[in-house]
């Protein structure tokens, strides 16, 4: 109840203020009806009113209304003037803000006379003024035609702030009547028309002439500009210039703000809205156009009418208390603050030492009951004034708590949090807040007290969690609030600025954290400031539960800003993205011919959105309906996105049509519409075809022929074309003429390569085209009847020569003379081959034509082979064929070096020889005397001597070399000799073979019947023949011997064994020996068996040596027809000497026998008999180099044709790459492994 009782008293306390309800206002009056200074307020007891005007009691004292109004008597000017408005009570006066009332009579037009028609051409610029009547407010200027239609208004025509209209250039299109500035004064409600302007913009007699930007307005390069506080600030610059310049704008001592800055008629204006200082600075305007630009600078300076910064609030005082009221108020100029009590200003009341004023703070010190008033505080500075009324309440009440006890607070982290406590009493009572287990609130940094009582904690934390208690001074009275503080929502994931093609779908994440004493926050996505919703019937909006957001299908209406906004009970969070949805331009519109001339007419239009992608450039297109070949649309120029008009040159007798493309970074826009049809008149032609000339191929006949005109070039119906000729021999008066629809042209009877002048000329219905330009042409040609005579040759070097002749005479050749051809031909080598077989030359060498073009009587004739004869005639030739061939003339060419050896290959017989074997030079150049042969031990780092050896005989291919270093590689150089020199050489290197000897380490792979045995052969080494022994090691076991096995193979395979039996392993030659078991079960005798009776036995016995006679029968009858004697071989070689050997071919033997292998020793032989042939796997070699000449040393014995290397063959096996096989896959139980000798 008591609390109640103070909460009346509190409240009826405010009830009797005077509040003033309705400030007047400053405007303007064109009418007693105008003159109406509102002034109302509440209060009680209820106040009566009085006006002040320019310091002077004005009128009565009103009652209930205090709003003055003009009396029908008085003349409206007698109430312009400043008006104050005085509110009174027992309580106090308050006082209403300064205003003014400014009177004037309702503007009207002064009679005009109508204004001359004004003249321009094409491309200039110009202004329409409008000066409409002067009046203390601005009117808003229209400018319209006759049936008040706006004038249309883009970059190029815009308006000021003025009012006037300005054109940066003149189309033709802008010739009209009726331009007429409408100004409208919204508070007078009237509507001023101005007389009509018309203006008329003739076509430019040339080309028109673009010109660098000029500002129409402003003037100068430089202005200043004053703006006050919160007024709009609008600068302009208005330019012109030819093409029509863009205009942009800079601040230059800061970026300029989107956010502030709007850009607004067409980039003329910059607008800043609710100005403040910030504002103040410089700004640049740019007009730019393809010819250059210009600059104007702003110089804004930001002032202030007075504004405040605080002001005294209305409060109870208790008697005996000091009173401060704080009054301060900013501004540019710095405002000067004054006092008043009641409406009248301190200075003028008695003086009290209780009152003072210090800074602008009025101090009032031991109040009493009579100080209860209404203070007034104004501030004034040159841009205006302004007040505010302060109620003083004089009385005294005990303390009390008007917050309830025990409220929890919760916040999450961040936030600021204000923990309430308010009281009531007078004077006004003092609060203490205190944390639980920690003290004074105050002591924290983050913790503030407000004027009254609350605590404020900012950026609160979890460590601010606690109970926190709020005690009066001076009193018992307390109450206690709990603080729980949460963690805050954030936003981990916001949404992108997202560029979209249009048709797309596009995703906005929105990715949240939340504590989880929170419930489910909402989420809400807006776009430009408008809520989204989705719903099930419209799948445009997906909303998912991460919070992101999939937009379907986007369209240009969905390009904005876009933000999600995360909401809890406590808290909120919000991020913005954007989406630009980009799309091809849209299509050109608005198509306009004008200018229509006979050959020419001017194309406009009206640009399409541009869908966020600037354009780049627009495709003019055109199609023409009386040209079937141009039937379609095409292309007819691409002009800057800056062009908006476009004169376009015509054919006559056509009907054209136009459309346009725009086309940007995305695409190209579908075509405009269509523009209207227009039709060129016929005329005569305006040119003549081209190329006219003579193709002419028969003997008695000229082909006249030339480039047709295309059907667009016709200019009119009845098109032919008129051919004229005549003899151009004498020029005689009289032309013979014809006409002809199409080329070519043929004239009869003209005999012979005769010169005609001749030309064509177009015609139509409507006359001939230009006298054409006469050209000389023949009659067709034949072939020439003479032969160049004086033939001779002389010799330039080995292989080129000078060929002369004695030119024909022109009579002969019957036909313009295109040169003279060549025709060489090789009879063959002077001599033949060491071989006595001739050398055969390709068809290119045997026989070449040679074509000499123009008048030339000699040329050189290169790339002939050394050693030579040949023969070769000169015939003149023109375009209708070859005229009869010169007497042959014959010649040889010399001797020269030979070519390099065909191929080299070595043998090495022994550890110290090497036999080389090579094939004779396949270009010789000449008659081979011999060969030389050059060699050096390699020695690294060492240079050894290098030994010659001159083989004189030409027909010897081989050639042995002895007394080796068995240890080192040699180099060899051998080449071919000549008279005329050495020949190239060819190099090889290589190296003798050592003596072979058996493996001494071998790899075991054992089987259950079989045991696979791996080496690695010895690297340069003969091949050796060994053989493996074996015994079992069981009792009674016997020792058995395996085929001979070549070094060579490096792979050899024992069969036959028994599986589970441990043996020994022996190579012959040689004392190593190894162990190894087979793999499987061991297998036991049966203690009787049928297989060990003897007539089994002798049965199986007499099988094998029936197999066996019939093996040998069948070996006998196969070496009959292979059989040959080395030696016979080698005879055949020497007498096909004179054969050209192929490479590699030399020295080889068959190799192409294969053997059966047994367990037995094998009964092959080697099929060379001869007394050369080498020794069985020992003394055959064959040395293999790479392609730059290195050693690769493969040493063979018996070689295997196919390559393939077996346990019984002796096949080549290469020391780089052995030919060995991978271990053994047959025998899942063997066991591998590398043994060494015993």
């Amino acid at each position: 109840q008591l609390l109640l009782l103070y909460t009346y008293y509190y409240l009826l306390l405010l009830l009797i203020h005077i509040i003033i309800t309705a400030q007047p206002g400053s405007h303007t009056a064109y009418s007693l009806d105008d003159v109406s200074l509102a002034c109302e307020a509440s209060g009680d007891p209820t106040p009566s009113f009085r006006w002040v005007k320019d310091g002077k009691q004005f009128g009565e004292v009103l009652f209930e209304s205090g709003t003055l109004t003009a009396d029908d008597t008085e003349e409206l000017r007698f109430y312009q003037g400043s008006y104050r408005c005085y509110v009174a009570n027992e309580l106090g006066t308050a006082v209403s803000g300064l205003v003014h009332l400014i009177t004037e009579s309702i503007p009207t037009l002064a009679k005009e006379k109508r204004q001359k028609r004004r003249l321009f051409e094409e491309g200039e610029s110009t202004v329409l003024s409008c000066n409409p009547p002067k009046s203390s407010v601005t009117p808003k200027i229209h400018w319209m035609d006759m049936q008040l239609r706006h004038i249309p208004l883009n970059e190029r025509v815009t308006t000021s702030l003025d009012g006037n209209l300005y054109f940066a250039n003149l189309l033709v299109s802008d010739s009209r009547e009726d331009y007429t500035c409408n100004a409208h004064y919204i508070n007078a409600s009237v509507i001023l028309p101005k007389e009509p302007i018309a203006i008329s913009v003739t076509p430019s007699n040339s080309v028109v002439k673009n010109r660098r930007p000029q500002l129409q307005k402003p003037a100068g390069s430089h202005s200043s500009y004053l703006v006050l506080r919160g007024q709009t600030l609008t600068l302009e610059c208005i330019p012109e210039g030819l093409p029509t310049p863009e205009v942009h704008w800079e601040r230059m001592d800061s970026p300029l703000s989107p956010a502030r800055a709007k850009k607004l008629n067409y980039n003329c204006w910059l607008q800043i809205e609710n100005v403040s200082e910030v504002d103040d600075g410089e700004y640049t305007c740019i007009a730019r156009n393809s010819q250059g630009s210009v600059k104007h600078h702003y110089a804004v300076t930001v002032e202030a009418a007075p504004y405040w910064n605080k002001w005294p609030e209305d409060h109870l005082y208790a008697p005996g208390e000091t009173v401060r009221l704080d009054c301060q108020a900013e501004g540019i100029p710095t405002p000067n603050v004054t006092w008043s009590i009641n409406g009248v200003p301190i200075t003028g009341t008695d003086s009290d030492a209780r009152r003072h004023v210090s800074s602008g703070t009025l101090i009032l010190t031991n109040v009493q009951y009579s100080d209860t008033a209404v203070y007034q505080c104004e501030a004034t500075n040159k841009h205006g004034n302004i007040l505010v009324n302060t109620h003083v309440h004089v009385v005294e009440l005990p303390p009390q708590i008007l917050t309830a006890d025990g409220l929890v607070y919760k916040a999450t982290e961040g936030q600021r949090v204000l923990l309430q406590c308010r009281t009531f009493g007078s004077p006004q009572p003092k609060v203490d807040w205190v944390i639980f287990d920690s003290g004074p609130a105050l002591a924290n940094a983050k913790m503030s007290q407000t004027s009254d009582g609350n605590l404020q904690i900012s950026d609160v934390s979890e460590d601010d969690s606690n109970i926190y208690t709020c005690s009066v001074r001076h009193s018992n009275r307390s109450i206690s609030a709990e603080l729980e503080v949460l963690n805050r929502t954030k936003i981990v994931n916001p949404p992108q600025d997202l560029r979209v093609l249009r048709g797309n779908d596009a995703v906005l994440h929105c990715k949240y954290t939340v504590d989880h004493k929170l419930k489910q926050p909402t989420i809400q996505w807006k776009k430009d400031k408008h809520k989204i919703t989705s719903s099930a019937n419209n799948d445009k909006y997906t909303e998912y539960a991460d919070g992101s957001l999939k937009i379907t299908d986007v369209q240009m209406e969905e390009t904005g800003s876009y933000s999600c906004e995360i909401s809890t009970k406590l808290d909120s969070v919000s991020a913005t993205g954007s989406i630009t949805v980009l799309d091809k331009p849209g299509s050109p519109h608005s198509l306009e011919l004008s200018e229509k001339m006979d050959h020419s007419v001017t194309l406009s239009w009206t640009p399409g959105a541009e869908n966020n992608s600037p354009v780049s450039e627009y495709v003019i297109e055109k199609k023409e309906e009386q040209n079937p070949e141009k039937g379609q649309w095409e292309e007819y120029s691409r002009v800057p996105p800056d062009i908006r008009h476009l004169e376009i040159h015509l054919q006559s007798y056509s009907t054209y049509h136009f459309r346009l493309r725009a086309v940007n970074g995305i695409g190209t826009s579908e075509p405009s519409p269509p523009s209207e049809s227009y039709s060129t008149p016929a005329a005569i032609p305006d040119m003549n075809p081209e190329n006219v000339t003579t193709v002419s191929t028969d003997p008695n006949s000229m082909v006249i022929t030339w480039k047709e005109l295309e059907r667009w070039q016709f200019n009119g119906p009845g098109f032919e074309y008129k051919i004229y000729w005549r003899q151009a021999s004498g020029r005689g008066p009289h032309w013979k003429e014809s006409s002809i629809s199409h080329p070519p042209f043929i004239v009869n009877g003209t005999g012979t390569f005769i010169p005609f002048e001749i030309k064509v000329q177009a015609v139509n219905d409507f006359g001939a085209g230009p006298e054409p330009v006469a050209k000389i042409g023949y009659s067709g040609e034949d072939v020439p009847l003479e032969a160049p005579s004086e033939v001779a040759v002389t010799e330039l070097n080995k292989t080129s020569v000078l060929v002369r002749w004695s030119p024909v005479s022109m009579e002969s050749v019957r036909g313009h003379l295109l040169g003279y051809k060549i025709h060489l031909r090789k009879k063959g080598p002077r001599t033949h081959s060491r071989r006595g077989l001739p050398m055969h030359a390709p068809a290119a060498d045997k026989y070449r034509e040679i074509e000499v073009y123009g008048n030339k009587v000699e040329t050189v004739v290169s790339n002939l082979q050394f050693y030579s004869d040949y023969t070769l005639t000169v015939a003149a030739f023109n375009s209708r064929g070859e005229g009869p061939r010169s007497m042959e003339y014959h010649f040889t060419t010399p001797e020269g070096a030979p070519g390099p050896i065909s191929f080299l290959t070595f043998e090495s017989p022994s550890e110290t020889e090497i036999t080389l074997r090579w094939g004779a030079p396949d270009k010789p150049n000449g008659a081979l005397t011999g060969y030389l042969l050059q060699y050096y031990e390699t020695v690294p780092g060492i240079s050894s001597p290098q030994q010659v050896e001159s083989i004189d005989l030409p027909l010897v291919t081989e050639f042995r070399l002895k007394g080796l270093n068995p240890q080192s590689l040699y180099h060899f150089d051998l080449r071919a000799c000549t008279a005329a020199g050495d020949g190239e050489p060819i190099v090889r290197e290589g190296a003798t073979l050592l003596d072979g000897e058996p493996p001494s380490a071998i790899n075991i792979t054992a089987g259950q019947t079989s045991v696979n045995v791996s080496w690695v052969p010895g690297e340069r080494q003969r091949n050796f023949a060994f053989s493996f022994c074996y015994l079992k090691k069981s009792a009674g076991g016997e020792w058995e011997e395996s085929e001979k096995v070549n070094s060579s193979q490096a792979f050899y395979q024992l069969q036959g064994l028994a599986p589970g039996v441990q043996y020994h392993l022996q190579i012959r030659p040689g004392n190593n020996s190894w162990e190894f078991k087979t793999a499987g079960p061991e297998l036991h005798e049966l203690s009787s068996s049928f297989a060990t009776q003897g007539w089994f036995i002798g049965l199986i016995s007499a099988m094998v040596l029936l197999l066996l006679v019939l093996l040998i029968l069948c070996y006998i009858k196969k070496s009959k027809g292979g059989k040959y004697s080395v030696k016979d071989k080698e005879e055949d070689q020497v007498n096909a000497g004179a054969r050209t050997m192929k490479d590699g071919e030399f020295g080889e033997y068959s190799d192409n026998e294969k053997c059966s292998i047994s367990h037995q020793q094998s009964v092959c032989e080697s099929k060379r008999s001869s007394n050369d042939s080498l020794a069985d796997y020992g003394d055959s070699v064959d040395i293999q180099f790479n392609e730059d000449g290195s050693f690769i040393g493969q040493y063979s014995g018996h070689r295997d044709p196919n390559g393939h290397g077996t346990h019984g063959s002796s096949g080549t096996t290469s020391p780089v790459n052995p030919n060995m096989p991978p271990a053994s896959t047959s025998f899942p139980t063997s066991v591998t492994g590398f043994l060494g000798p015993n």
